[in-house]
């Protein structure tokens, strides 16, 4: 389809509250376009009388309200095609707001980072010196919170990289399209592709989705960033930032993650890592033609041509040639020896395999090496070569380092059994902390194993350790590297811990010994409030045991998870907040005393109510002394496409973790000792009323699970296939027992978002000195970034629908107690937010913000109307499959609208 054939026919498909976005307005004529060519007139006409009441209703506008929406009128055939254009013009809002750089942090760069940090009497030789211990690592997940097939995400994708060649003043693609037309082409592949998923994801979906990231975003933008910050510090920059990943080895709650898949996983990473390499070093063989007839050519680089055996003869004068086709025989081999299939252009000349990267990067540098000694360096190791010199020490053999984990009642099971199998204690789950880890270090002294091939398994105990010999295998094939932590869901006692090394040891992972060594780290994670708060005792009893205190300081660092989403379940988003930051101020003099490094692995999700909002800001809003350097940081879900989507995207957000990391450890205390310790003994105050009004409203409320399931599409949710997990943990209705990502994306479509505010209000309400408060507000990074993410929860909230959904509540009395309290407490949360912050209505001191949420609220309160009908339909027994498509096209167009939602 080109746009000569659908001549532009002017429709208001974008022309809202956003009027200075021209891009906004473009995409969405194209897309008024579209469904007028595809759909037909008629189609177009109801679409655009729904979308143009609803705007008028949001602007205000006289006798709105009274006007008819049109949605009734639409039969179900219409209801899914018009859901569709909803969806569709969401995401290209989406598209258009991320090019302008809506949700971009300002001052989010190195270059500005190094000018503060002058500023403030820190030189680039102190910004060297942290990063030579430095460790910054997004962690991809598989948590399932993307609604959107990849192929849509793929078609949004092309078009934003349309729309940058049309900020070139370029009018045709490379190919000779003219890029309007193909950018209508893209819009029309969207409108025609299948939104739905027919099947559940497998693990190997999600593998292969996390590398097409790894591979068209991070292989590229970080050598390109590394570059960047090179020139900013005027010297190399330690390799600080890696890539890590989640997806194959996260077995916590999964039972489809095993050994199987994990080593698919490291399989697949390799293929893709090497292949990479391969072309990379294959374009430089092209490039470096250099000549022994016009140019000395340094000894190391002749020793690599020679050692080639090369026998092309048009290439006996090109030494650089030689040598690369050297190096590309062994990749070549090695790539052979790692996946087992030959590459996809086999080398035509034999090589020895790489034994690990630091082989293939000290070949490397020779050839760059010798580039930079010639010529005054004008062929010095920048561009292609550098980069992939800066592509091996940062990606290795293994693309990313694959996290293990599982839960710990798991380990006390496994463990558990391999004790009563090898005879050493019949009855472990019986005895108590001490005498388990007392039984564990004994067993940690021993060379013997626990394991015989003599004896049988559970399929669990089993399961388990296939995974670690697995974890043994890739460690051996791919490097220690590939698999560096093993992560402990649910740590609440030092035994959990030393269960892992028991498992570890079963594999060679620890060895005993004097010291002992751990090749893998055992990593508890902090999930509920009373974990993160005996997190510090847990930790310095486990640092107190000999064998620990040895691994940990020749280590260097310990890592400790803390978790967002089930802290935030658990006791309220602001007493979340408080504990998170809390236990890791606690935390710091324990690793302190102990001499070993601190580093923290964040567990956030996308929305605010699982730990969401800027990363940037989250990370400045970290305790002093917390930092230091090293931070992990989980992205899962629909924030790695909004985040790592693009080259734009990735180089921005990359950019922004790497520069709130220099400023958190670098910079000095912003708070005065005497002001952290009166915002501390407040925000007790607060978190403590905060945390009674929420567990007073959804553990002790009767009834409150009966009116969750039935208000919000939580029983819907299940049906989009948008992962390999299963929502909750045990077969169970319970509260505790549901995973926080289908908990929080319920919330969101009713659009409550209860998870994101819910107890605030009660708190702030009850604080009687408002002056502090706008203190805090004013002054304190944690207590800003806690308001700033909780405002925009309030903006895309909306009670009006919400009671809507309420009215699915069957029982009335309970109907009404419940949401009546959630919208006094709504309404108290809205006017203590305002009042502390100084705004006469929310997000008016973030017009940008502001604007791009009004933009799609128009567009979201149709999609609600229509799925709470559906809902209801749905539920009487209607079993029209149209019925069920609308309800999940809803769930997806509202999630994409609302964007970080799960």
């Amino acid at each position: 389809m080109t746009r000569r054939r659908f001549a532009v026919q002017r429709n208001q498909m974008a022309s809202v509250t956003i009027a200075n976005n021209p891009d906004v307005r473009f995409l969405g004529r194209m897309l008024g376009d579209v469904i007028r060519a595809y759909g037909g007139e008629a189609l177009f006409k109801r679409i655009e009388y729904i979308r143009q009441t609803s705007v008028d209703r949001a602007r205000g506008i006289a006798g709105a309200d009274r006007t008819d929406s049109g949605l009734e009128r639409l039969s179900l055939d219409d209801t899914l095609e018009f859901v569709r254009g909803f969806m569709l013009f969401s995401m290209l809002a989406n598209l258009a707001e991320d090019r302008q750089g809506v949700s971009a942090d300002k001052g989010a760069d190195v270059a500005s980072t190094l000018a503060h940090l002058k500023k403030d009497g820190i030189d680039h030789a102190a910004v060297i010196r942290l990063l030579e211990h430095a460790l910054v690592v997004p962690v991809l997940t598989a948590h399932p919170t993307e609604v959107r097939r990849k192929s849509m995400i793929d078609h949004k994708n092309r078009i934003a990289e349309l729309m940058a060649l049309k900020d070139l003043g370029l009018k045709e693609t490379e190919d000779g399209d003219l890029i309007d037309d193909a950018i209508l082409r893209q819009i029309a592949l969207l409108w025609q592709t299948r939104v739905l998923r027919r099947e559940k994801l497998g693990v190997v979906d999600e593998v292969e989705t996390a590398l097409s990231y790894l591979r068209d975003v991070f292989l590229r933008v970080l050598p390109a960033l590394y570059s960047r910050w090179d020139r900013a510090l005027g010297s190399r920059t330690p390799s600080f930032l890696k890539p890590g990943s989640w997806i194959g080895g996260d077995r916590d709650g999964n039972p489809f993650v095993d050994a199987d898949s994990m080593r698919t996983a490291l399989a697949r990473a390799a293929e893709t890592v090497l292949g990479h390499y391969l072309s990379q070093v294959h374009a430089l063989g092209a490039e470096l033609s250099i000549s022994t007839e016009n140019s000395d050519v340094d000894p190391g680089v002749l020793a690599l041509a020679e050692a080639s055996h090369d026998p092309g003869r048009s290439r006996q004068d090109e030494p650089y040639r030689r040598a690369l086709s050297g190096i590309y025989a062994r990749l070549c081999a090695t790539h052979v020896k790692l996946t087992g299939k030959a590459p996809p252009r086999p080398a035509t000349i034999e090589g020895e395999p790489y034994a690990e990267p630091g082989e293939l990067r000290e070949e490397l540098a020779v050839v760059a090496r010798a580039l930079a000694e010639t010529g005054g360096g004008a062929l010095s190791s920048g561009g292609a070569l550098g980069r992939l010199i800066r592509s091996v020490e940062t990606f290795g053999f293994h693309l990313a380092t694959l996290d293990m984990r599982q839960n710990s009642a798991v380990h006390e099971r496994v463990v558990g059994e391999l004790l009563a199998r090898a005879g050493v204690c019949d009855d472990y789950a019986g005895l108590d902390e001490d005498a388990r880890v007392a039984l564990l270090r004994r067993e940690l002294q021993s060379p013997r194993l626990l394991t015989s091939p003599y004896a049988d398994y559970s399929e669990e105990t089993a399961s388990e350790l296939a995974i670690v010999r697995e974890a043994a295998s890739a460690h051996a094939r791919y490097g220690r590297q590939c698999i560096t932590h093993y992560i402990v869901s649910m740590a609440q006692s030092v035994s959990d811990l030393l269960e892992v090394h028991v498992m570890l040891k079963e594999a060679g992972l620890y060895t005993p010994g004097e010291p002992p060594q751990a090749q893998v780290m055992a990593i508890p994670l902090f999930e509920t409030i009373a974990d993160l708060e005996g997190a510090p005792a847990i930790m310095e009893a486990y640092f107190a045991l000999p064998e620990i205190d040895a691994i940990a300081k020749a280590r260097g660092h310990q890592e400790v998870m803390i978790g967002y989403s089930d802290s935030n379940k658990d006791g309220g988003y602001l007493t979340s907040t408080w504990q998170l930051s809390r236990g890791s101020t606690a935390l710091a003099p324990v690793f302190e005393k102990a001499g070993v490094r601190m580093q923290l692995f964040h567990g956030r999700g996308g929305s605010v109510g699982r730990g969401g909002g800027s990363s940037y800001s989250a990370i400045l809003a970290q305790p002093p002394g917390t930092v230091q350097g090293r931070i992990r940081i989980t992205e899962q879900g629909e924030v790695i496409a909004a985040k790592y989507g693009t080259r734009e995207s990735a180089m921005t957000n990359l950019e922004a973790v790497a520069s709130a990391t220099l400023l958190a450890s670098l910079e000095p205390a912003k708070l005065a000792p005497k002001d952290a310790t009166r915002f501390h003994a407040a925000m007790d105050q607060l978190s403590d009323a905060a945390f009674r009004a929420y567990r007073g409203l959804v553990y002790e409320t009767e009834g409150f699970t009966t009116f969750f399931r039935q208000m919000t599409p939580i029983a819907e949710i299940a049906g989009l296939k948008i992962g390999s997990r299963p929502a909750s943990r045990k077969k169970s209705d319970a509260i505790e027992d549901l995973r926080a990502i289908p908990w929080v994306f319920s919330w969101a479509q009713a659009r409550v978002m209860l998870p994101g505010w819910y107890g605030v209000g009660a708190a702030l309400e009850a604080f009687e000195d408002k002056g502090l408060l706008r203190e805090m507000a004013a002054g304190w990074p944690l207590f800003q970034a806690t308001l700033d993410n909780m405002e925009q929860v309030l903006a895309k909230s909306d009670m009006r629908i919400a009671e809507h959904y309420a009215a699915l509540v069957e029982d009335e009395g309970l109907r009404d107690s419940i949401f009546g309290r959630i919208r006094d407490g709504w309404q108290a949360t809205h006017d203590g937010l305002l009042q502390v912050t100084r705004q006469t209505r929310l997000l008016e001191k973030h017009p940008t913000l502001d604007a791009s949420i009004r933009l799609r609220l128009p567009y979201i309160e149709p999609l609600n109307l229509l799925q709470i009908e559906l809902m209801k339909r749905h539920r009487a027994g209607e079993d029209d499959p149209r019925v069920g498509d609308g309800i999940l096209l809803s769930i997806n167009a509202v999630a994409t609208a609302l964007r970080n939602s799960g």
